[in-house]
């Protein structure tokens, strides 16, 4: 029975709070706010990222993937509306959320922060790393049985200097991933990651990429998994990495309130669709975008992501 699964990211939800800039000021959250007054405000639209959501709960997927940056200058009063937001995609057993970058974009008290997001943040199974995220302990990486499909939810977010927007994933959640991948394929789950940071070093400069990227991807090489999913970027992309499983397959997904840009993509998500056959994963996905012209989202044709040995 084929298990569907969407991916969407990066909604940097609007609009900012009019405390923004000055409730427990930090010197890079006011840069943000006036990047956001300036700019940003115009490149990403709320009524595009409520169409994304109307259209992934349109096609009742088995299960919603968000990989991070729902707000955008961690601003205190970003959160609560956020998380509203984020209950009116699904509850926390329908949708799955990992942080990013903005999430992160200053220290916040996790109470006053993600703690917002805490039960979609959760999993059946979770390691006790005990990793400071964000002014909090929280535990990743975490895990998710939907069937027989195991989402892990991994956080790179961590607040960054001036005109840094890295990640880091840390040796504690790098070893519990290195356990956990092995012995989830023994148990038969498909296994997708999800990750806000692109997980391959020539994916993002330095500036904005994941400071631990070669180490992940020797964790990934050595013990595979069947798909990864990230955001960060902005842009659309299906890139493989190979491993001693197979290759696997890393799709990033464009900003889901973007308007398309010379450098971005529209915004859009993209429908998986998970199947077993003769012991390998067939995944297919069909991107969903919006189309200035018909100013709705539109289906793209369905493609291939990976497919069992010895089929067309």
């Amino acid at each position: 029975m084929k298990f569907t699964l969407a991916h969407f990211s990066d909604p940097h939800l609007g609009p900012l709070p009019p405390s923004a800039a000055w409730q427990d000021f930090k010197l890079k959250r006011l840069i943000g706010a006036l990047s956001w007054r300036i700019k940003r405000q115009r490149r990403y639209l709320g009524v595009l990222a409520n169409q994304v959501r109307d259209d992934i709960l349109l096609q009742r997927p088995d299960h919603i993937a968000l990989t991070g940056d729902i707000v955008n200058v961690a601003a205190l009063g970003e959160f609560a509306p956020a998380g509203q937001w984020l209950r009116s995609v699904g509850d926390a057993k329908l949708v799955t959320f990992v942080p990013g970058n903005h999430d992160c974009y200053v220290a916040v008290p996790y109470a006053l922060g993600l703690s917002h997001f805490e039960d979609y943040m959760t999993g059946d199974m979770k390691l006790q790393a005990d990793l400071q995220i964000c002014g909090g302990t929280t535990a990743f990486p975490f895990v998710r049985l939907r069937r027989n499909i195991a989402l892990i939810g991994l956080s790179t977010a961590l607040p960054q200097a001036l005109h840094r927007a890295s990640g880091q994933l840390g040796p504690q959640q790098l070893a519990a991933l290195a356990m956990l991948l092995p012995a989830l394929k023994a148990k038969g789950y498909c296994r997708v990651v999800l990750i806000h940071h692109p997980p391959l070093a020539t994916q993002a400069s330095q500036r904005r990429g994941l400071r631990d990227a070669i180490a992940l991807e020797k964790v990934l090489a050595e013990h595979g998994a069947e798909l990864v999913l990230h955001g960060h970027n902005h842009t659309r992309s299906l890139v493989y990495l190979a491993s001693q499983t197979g290759p696997i397959p890393i799709s990033g997904a464009p900003a889901a309130s973007m308007k398309p840009s010379k450098h971005h993509d529209a915004a859009g998500w993209t429908l998986f669709s998970i199947d077993r056959t003769k012991g390998n994963w067939v995944i297919e996905a069909q991107d969903r975008s919006w189309d200035a012209t018909e100013q709705r989202i539109v289906a793209k044709p369905t493609y291939i992501v990976s497919k069992a040995e010895g089929t067309g």
